[in-house]
C-alpha cells in the first residue's frame, strides 16, 4: 500500500458518493486507516456513515481514532451506544478505548461499557479511566506479555503464544514475581538463546527502567528521550505491573504538547483549526490580542509622558519601533531556550543562579555587539551625539534587562508550578516593548539631566 494520488482519491470519493458498496468493499483493504479518515472528512456525515459502516470491525476502530476530534465527536454522536461498543470499543485496545470514552460524558461512557461483552476488557478500561489524562497512568495500555520469574521455558513459550493472540504489538516480555510485581523484562533475543533456563529469574534482565501511574506526560517523554526505548512498564506505588506505555503514543503526546507551546507562542488560548467556526475562533485569538491592545494604549501613555523630549529632539523618534522590536525579540529568544529546556528536562530548577548568570553573559557580548553597531550607524545618519548616545545605552540596558526577564519568567513559573510555555510569545513581547519604552526615555531624560 502507498499514499493515494489524486486520481485515485476522486475515484475513491465518487464511490462514496454514490454509494457504490461493491466498489468501496473492493478497495477498502488497499488502503491505510489515516488515508480512510481524510477521505471522510471530504463527505458530508451521511455519506460518511455509510462508508464507515462498511469497514471491517478492526479497520474501523483504527480509522476512528485518526479522524479529528471534531470530526469524530460528530461520528459518535450519530451512532448508537450499542454500535459504539460493538464496532469500536470490541476491536480497540484499552488505551484507545479510554481516550475514546474520556471524550463522552460519564452517562455515557457508563452506557456503552454496558454493551461490552468482555468483562476483563470493561474492568481494564475503568481502571484507565480513574486516571488524569496527562499522566503515565492515563497514557498506558493493559495488552502486554507477561510471565512469572518462576517459570521454565517451556511454560514461559506456552503462555507467551496464548498472551500474544491479543497483543498487537510485541517489543518486551515483562516478568513478575507471584505478587504480580515488577521485576525484570525477558528480550525475545534471550528467550531464543537460552530454550533451556531452569527458571525465567536466571536470563531475565532484572531492575528495568519503569514509570509510576502518576508520573507527568512530561516525565514519560523525557525517560523515553533519556534510554531510547520503544516500551516502558509502569507500575503502581506498591511496584505491581499495571501497563505499559509504547513510543507511539509518546510520539502523539510529543506532537500534542509541540502544537499546545505553538499555540501559546502564536496568542490562542486553545486549540483551534481554519475549518473551526467563526465563534470557537474569535474565543481563542482575542483574549490575546485584547491584552496586546491594551500593551499598545499603556505605550501610547507612556511616550505621551515625553512629548517634551520630542520636542527637543525629534529624531529620538525614528527609534521607538527599532527598540520596541529589540526588546521583544531578545525576550523571546531568552525564553524560548528556557522553556524548552524545562520541556526536556535539561533544565533542572535548581540550577537558577547559574542558568542566569549564563544568560547576562550572552546577553552583555549581544548587547556590546548591538550597540556598536547602532552606534556606528547614527554617527554616519544622523551625527547627532545625544540620540547616538541615549539610543547605544536603551539598547543595552535593554538587551540585558529583556534577557534577565525572558530568562527568570519561565523559571519562576516553572516554581510555582505554571505552565512556562505561556511565558512566551505576546506575553514577552508586550512586556518587553513597555520595558523598552520605559528604558529608553528614562535613559534619554537622566542623559539630558547630566549632560546638559
Amino acid at each position: 500500500m502507498k499514499e493515494l494520488t489524486k486520481e485515485q482519491t476522486e475515484e475513491i470519493l465518487e464511490l462514496i458518493r454514490t454509494y457504490d458498496k461493491e466498489g468501496l468493499q473492493r478497495v477498502i483493504p488497499n488502503l491505510y486507516p489515516a488515508d480512510i479518515a481524510e477521505l471522510m472528512e471530504e463527505v458530508p456525515m451521511d455519506e460518511t456513515l455509510y462508508f464507515y459502516r462498511l469497514l471491517p470491525g478492526p479497520l474501523a476502530a483504527d480509522v476512528l481514532m485518526e479522524l479529528d476530534e471534531e470530526e469524530r465527536s460528530e461520528v459518535l454522536e450519530e451512532l448508537s451506544n450499542e454500535e459504539i461498543a460493538d464496532t469500536f470499543l470490541e476491536y480497540m485496545d484499552t488505551d484507545d478505548a479510554t481516550d475514546l470514552l474520556q471524550e463522552l460524558d460519564e452517562h455515557q461512557q457508563k452506557a456503552i461499557l454496558a454493551y461490552v461483552e468482555d468483562l476483563e476488557q470493561v474492568g481494564e478500561i475503568e481502571d484507565l479511566l480513574k486516571y488524569k489524562e496527562d499522566t503515565a497512568g492515563g497514557v498506558m495500555r493493559k495488552e502486554m506479555v507477561v510471565v512469572n520469574e518462576n517459570w521454565a521455558m517451556p511454560k514461559c513459550e506456552a503462555e507467551m503464544r496464548a498472551q500474544a493472540q491479543e497483543v498487537d504489538e510485541m517489543y518486551y516480555i515483562y516478568v513478575v514475581d507471584d505478587e504480580y510485581k515488577l521485576r525484570g523484562i525477558l528480550p525475545l533475543k534471550t528467550l531464543i538463546t537460552n530454550p533451556f533456563a531452569p527458571n525465567i529469574k536466571q536470563v531475565m534482565k532484572a531492575d528495568p527502567v519503569f514509570l509510576h501511574v502518576h508520573d507527568s506526560i512530561e516525565t514519560v517523554i523525557s525517560t523515553f528521550d533519556r534510554y531510547d526505548l520503544v516500551a516502558i512498564p509502569v507500575a503502581d506505588s506498591f511496584g505491581h505491573l499495571v501497563g505499559v506505555i509504547t513510543v507511539d503514543d509518546v510520539v502523539d503526546e510529543m506532537r500534542e504538547q509541540h502544537e499546545r507551546d505553538l499555540r501559546l507562542a502564536s496568542g490562542l488560548s486553545q486549540d483551534v483549526e481554519s475549518s473551526d467556526k467563526l465563534l470557537l475562533q474569535v474565543g481563542a485569538r482575542l483574549p490575546w490580542l485584547l491584552l496586546g491592545m491594551v500593551g499598545g494604549i499603556l505605550n501610547s501613555i507612556l511616550l505621551g509622558g515625553y512629548e517634551s523630549v520630542f520636542m527637543r529632539n525629534p529624531s529620538f523618534s525614528l527609534f521607538i519601533p527599532m527598540i520596541g522590536a529589540t526588546g521583544g525579540n531578545v525576550g523571546m529568544q531568552a525564553s524560548a531556550i528556557v522553556v524548552q529546556g524545562l520541556a526536556n528536562k535539561s533544565i533542572k530548577i535548581g540550577q537558577t543562579v547559574r542558568l542566569l548568570l549564563k544568560e547576562l553573559s550572552v546577553a552583555l557580548v549581544n548587547a556590546l555587539i548591538i550597540c556598536l553597531v547602532v552606534f556606528i550607524y547614527n554617527y554616519f545618519y544622523l551625527g547627532d551625539f545625544m540620540a547616538m548616545l541615549s539610543v547605544s545605552l536603551s539598547l543595552f540596558i535593554l538587551v540585558i534587562t529583556s534577557s534577565f526577564l525572558g530568562t527568570a519568567i519561565p523559571l519562576l513559573m516553572s516554581r510555582f508550578k505554571l505552565d512556562p510555555a505561556r511565558a512566551t510569545g505576546p506575553f514577552i513581547t508586550i512586556l518587553n516593548d513597555l520595558l523598552g519604552m520605559f528604558v529608553y526615555m528614562s535613559t534619554i531624560q537622566i542623559l539630558y539631566m547630566i549632560l546638559t
